[in-house]
């Protein structure tokens, strides 16, 4: 079975251009969800308790990158027409979105680690790398192709 989906996984992102448009950040993401169930092997109880865990930090680091984003976009841009005072202050900040962001971190891996053993939060870590990597691999073997 695990290597049923792995084939169904690499074909679909083989098929759909998937950078483009939000259908298909979507489907990343439903993508993403298959793999990383099939690469934690959750039992039911360990799944019902782990999505929302998951689900929850991800919705928070999504609201931090945005930020992030709004933030500092344009600020790096015109770093030429900056004062050092501003630069100080942009730095700051950034420190104040890092701090934040190590926070949420440091959170999500208690709250794994009260739903799923510790053994299968590291094996998470590693799913989440090689699903990104993967992901990549994809992107660049269609824009090399396309």
């Amino acid at each position: 079975m695990n290597r049923t989906l792995l084939i169904v996984f690499v074909f679909i992102l083989g098929i759909h251009p998937f950078f483009a448009q939000r259908h298909s950040r979507d489907r990343i993401k439903t993508l993403k969800v298959a793999y990383l169930t099939e690469q934690l092997n959750l039992t039911k109880k360990e799944a019902q308790e782990f999505w929302p865990v998951y689900n929850a930090h991800e919705e928070m680091m999504g609201n931090i990158r945005k930020k992030e984003r709004e933030e500092f976009s344009s600020s790096f841009g015109n770093i030429d027409d900056l004062s050092e005072n501003e630069a100080d202050k942009i730095i700051a900040q950034y420190l104040k979105l890092m701090a934040e962001k190590y926070k949420v971190e440091q959170d999500f891996v208690n709250n794994l680690k009260e739903v799923i053993p510790p053994k299968k939060v590291i094996l998470l870590f590693k799913a989440e790398r090689s699903f990104k990597k993967r992901l990549i691999q994809q992107y660049r073997k269609r824009k090399e192709g396309g």
